[in-house]
């Protein structure tokens, strides 16, 4: 099931990662792991020491995984860096009507312009139409 990773995803670099269940963003993550590791404890987490996996294991059995790597500037700030554009991906999916279906946490800090052109490059690169923002009926 987490054999099909490849490459740069089997690194211990750090890295952003999107899924993608039928067209739809379900889950922003960042991990420094190798990605076949990061997905196996995600997936059978027990709620042991207060992680209890990723919520959308309940719900799809199937999923595009989408990766983006940090290669550059791995200072201290790095895991700030990569939280920052984390968010800012899914402040975009939230921006265009509702949270990712399975995010059960995020991390916010304050961004640059930086952060959020690589998120908005991260978006349009997912290949995912996220519909435009509507008002919610009253």
């Amino acid at each position: 099931m987490f054999s099909k990773f490849s490459g740069l995803a089997n690194t211990a670099i750090p890295k952003i990662y999107v899924v993608v269940a039928n067209g739809e963003v379900i889950y922003v993550g960042k991990s420094q792991s190798p990605m076949r590791q990061r997905f196996y404890g995600g997936w059978n987490a027990t709620g042991k020491h207060g992680y209890h996996g990723y919520a959308w294991r309940h719900t799809h059995t199937e999923a595009d995984v989408f990766v983006w790597y940090q290669q550059e500037n791995e200072s201290t700030d790095s895991s700030v860096d990569l939280e920052t554009v984390e968010a800012e991906v899914v402040f975009l999916v939230r921006s265009a009507g509702q949270w990712p279906r399975g995010q059960t946490e995020i991390h916010f800090h304050r961004s640059q312009k930086e952060h959020r052109e690589l998120a908005a490059t991260i978006v349009k690169n997912i290949g995912v139409l996220i519909p435009p923002i509507q008002s919610e009926a009253k």
